[in-house]
């Protein structure tokens, strides 16, 4: 089964039991967050979910390890800047 998710506003495809990782790699996208202090781009670097670099916000949820996270259809992902939760309504 294919279907897309959204990825800051653009469709992106993906195919039923890909990581949401796996879909923006194969879209061609390496970055999706900056670090907090240097605002340096980071994307996919260990894959397997020991470090931090591929954080995205998924449905309004900060901080979700992009290389663990099944895409299922509809989801709503954006970059995440610094932690995430500076979008977050208090």
């Amino acid at each position: 089964m294919t279907f897309t998710i959204s990825f800051d506003g653009r469709d992106v495809p993906c195919r039923e039991g890909w990581t949401i990782g796996a879909a923006l790699t194969a879209a061609g996208m390496r970055s999706w967050r900056t670090t907090r202090r240097e605002g340096r781009p980071r994307g996919l670097f260990c894959g397997i979910g020991i470090c931090f670099d591929c954080l995205v916000t998924v449905n309004g949820r900060p901080s979700v390890r992009a290389c663990l996270a099944v895409a299922r259809p509809g989801d709503v992902v954006r970059t995440q800047k610094g932690t995430g939760h500076d979008d977050l309504a208090c």
